[in-house]
């Protein structure tokens, strides 16, 4: 895997604490969007090793709920870079560490934009 390649994509972890939960007792949706656009800021970093901003998110789908105590798992991957703004596509996993049981449970696009140091868009130098 070359450089480039390496810095197309990320992943985070993290264990479903009862403050990150709602009344149900399953993983907060701000929650998880936080998580998401932590990554995705993360994967926009790299790869243009400019300062990113997010400009928008997208198609989020939650789609299974993920109960306290799992660990999610989160990856993003680059799918599309423009002049000042790339697009990262989040999956989110959860598992129950004790029975091994695994499912995508959220997924969304992130759009970033690379700012100069004023915050204005800035190219992409690639």
């Amino acid at each position: 895997m070359s450089v480039d390649e390496a810095n197309q994509s990320g992943s985070l972890m993290e264990i479903v604490y009862p403050g990150d939960t709602n009344s149900q007792g399953t993983l907060f949706g701000g929650h998880a969007l936080s998580l998401m656009d932590r990554l995705a800021f993360i994967v926009a970093s790299r790869f243009t090793r400019m300062p990113v901003v997010t400009a928008c998110s997208e198609k989020v789908e939650f789609r299974s709920p993920v109960k306290e105590g799992e660990l999610v798992e989160l990856t993003g991957t680059v799918v599309d870079v423009g002049r000042t703004s790339l697009r990262i596509r989040i999956e989110m996993h959860r598992e129950d560490l004790l029975t091994g049981d695994r499912s995508i449970c959220t997924t969304g696009e992130f759009v970033m934009v690379a700012v100069d140091a004023a915050g204005r868009p800035s190219p992409i130098a690639r």
